[in-house]
This record gives C-alpha cells, structure tokens and sequence, in this order.
C-alpha cells in the first residue's frame, strides 16, 4: 500500500486544478481547498472546475471540494500549496496556527512573495511553524493545460529526504505522466520562479517582432544568468542540464501555453504593465519574480543584465525597444 494515500491541495488556479487532476486520477483520495463555498458548490454541481481548465470532468469519488481550512488539514498528512504566489499571504491569513506534527508541507508555486520577495517554500515554512528543508518541491517541465489533455509530461519532486520524495512520486501513477526525483528543492524552486522571468523576456521579443535568431541568442544567455543566480543564491553540486532546471526554463519560454510569454508579448506591443494584467485576466508569475529576484541579485551584488532589463521595463516603465537596443550589448 503506498504511503501517500491521501493529499490536500490549496488552490483554484490552473496548475492547482492540474495537480488536483494527477493525484486523483493516480487514485490518491484529493481534498481540494478553494477559495469560496461558491467555487465549491459550482464542482459538485457540474463536477468540473468554475474558471480554469473547466472542460474537465471530476471524479468526485476520489475528489472532495472544500472550503474550510479546518477540514483540510485534518483530511490529510500531505499539504501541498499551488497558489499564485500575488495571493499567497491572503491565504495564509486564514491559517491562524502552525501546522499540526506529522505534516509534511509541499509547495509548488513558481513566484515569489510580493512585498518581501520571500521564496514561497521558506515563507509557508516559517508562516507554518516548519522547518524549510523538511518542505518538498514539485515542479516541471510541465504546463497545465498539456496535463489537462494527457500530453506525455515530466513531473519533478525535489526534497532532501529520499523516503518522502520516494513516497511522493510512487504515488503518481499516471500513464501519460514520468516522475523525475532531485534532492535539490531550493535549486528547482529557484528555477521554477527565474524561469517565468525569461518567459516574459521572450514574449517581449516576440512581442517586438525580433525574430527567432535573436530569441535564441536571448534564452542562451538566460540560461546562463538562471545558472549565476542559482548558484550563488543556493550553491550546491546540480547539473543544470537536467529537465527539472533548464527544462522547465524552457517550456515556459518557448511554448503557446505560457501566461508568462503572453504578458511579455503584449508588453513588447506597447501595453502597459495594468494594461497587460487588465487584458489577460489571469496571474503572470513573473511580474512579481522580476523584482523580487533583482533585489536578490542586487544585494549579491550579480549582474545580470536580462533580468535587470525585464525589471527596468517592467518597474521603471523603461522602453522595451531601448531596453534591448542595450540588452544587445551585453548578449554573447
């Protein structure tokens, strides 16, 4: 019998409802906190999601909607938090106490805290009462939307404890979905939030109209800043190569899928940052990530001119066209 054989997953966005659909359809029993009774009644109704991914059909059989918080920690050993991370302190607000002995906190949210630019697995933790290396990392490569379809799809679960991430992955079984284990959670996390920076980058490119050649040369050096940044933020022996890092960097700045690329391009078309968010409807991770990763990167004292560029435009309102006429300088 597998160790996990139960699980209560926090969010109501588009990955939370795609992690909400792998677990439960691997049969592991899914209490799905969200945020309203609304939300809630709407699933049990017409046994799909209300705004993302909503031509899905649940199984309520292994799927229990809710909206208590109270309910969701008792439902469950396994917390795993999936909300963007703009919402992530509203959410906590109604978590008054640390969690309970004998929870094991799994994050899975690829942005930082805005205000504080906190990573998101060392605020829950401390938010919580946890300590940060008992949290476990899920990430790509991976979009939402091609779990929804069953596309053939790479999962990452990153922890220090080789039991419980083993634990983890052996209780996703699913036919279209591979399990890769890591044991660098900070690194993948890292990742995960740069990743949606340079997938703003490239939609501003596209956005302009650069073309391809020059996309190219610009995800080669972010490969090469991702790499500076992880590495001294969180040094630790990784290859860098490996899915779980620049895999999921990769997707994010290449594919359809991505809200993150899709902010970026309408920013590139001349859109300014609300007007972007206002025409979008829908969280980019990345808007927060750029500043909070700048500061990082500034008080390490880093230069790292794509991700100073995005931040520039982004928060300075700097010209996106003048941003890569300099960007071009720096590129190699």
């Amino acid at each position: 019998m597998p160790a996990l054989q139960k699980i209560s997953i926090v969010g109501s966005g588009s990955w939370a409802t795609a992690l909400v659909k792998i677990f439960s359809e691997s049969g592991v029993q899914v209490t799905w906190l969200l945020r309203s009774p609304a939300h809630v009644d709407h699933i049990l109704l017409h046994r799909s999601p209300q705004h993302y991914l909503n031509y899905l059909s649940l199984n309520l059989d292994t799927i229990n909607p809710v909206s208590s918080v109270e309910t969701a920690i008792d439902a469950a050993d396994h917390i795993l938090f999936a909300v963007p991370s703009a919402y992530l302190e509203a959410t906590l607000a109604d978590w008054e106490d640390p969690l309970p002995g004998g929870k094991q906190l799994l994050v899975s949210i690829k942005g930082v805290v805005p205000g504080n630019g906190e990573i998101p697995s060392l605020f829950l933790a401390r938010k919580l009462g946890m300590n940060p290396r008992d949290c476990l990392v899920l990430g790509g490569p991976c979009h939402a939307e091609e779990i929804a379809m069953g596309r053939r799809t790479y999962l990452t679960v990153s922890g220090h404890s080789t039991k419980t991430v083993d634990d983890v992955a052996a209780a996703i079984q699913s036919p279209y979905l591979k399990v890769i284990t890591n044991d660098d959670p900070m690194g993948v996390e890292l990742t995960a939030i740069m990743k949606n920076v340079v997938g703003i980058a490239a939609g501003i490119v596209r956005g302009m109209n650069f073309g391809d050649n020059f996309l190219a040369v610009v995800i080669s050096n972010a490969l090469r800043e991702t790499k500076t940044l992880i590495d001294t933020l969180h040094p630790a022996p990784r290859d860098m190569n490996d899915s779980a890092y620049y895999g999921d960097l990769l997707v994010t700045a290449y594919s359809g899928f991505s809200r993150n690329g899709a902010f970026g391009q309408l920013i590139g078309r001349g859109y300014s940052v609300q007007m972007a968010q206002t025409h979008m409807q829908m969280v980019a991770e990345g808007y927060p990530a750029a500043k909070g990763l700048y500061q990082l990167a500034k008080a390490a004292k880093l230069q790292l001119p794509l991700l100073s560029a995005v931040y520039r435009i982004l928060y300075k309102q700097s010209s996106p066209f003048n941003e890569m006429r300099l960007l071009e300088h720096y590129l190699r």
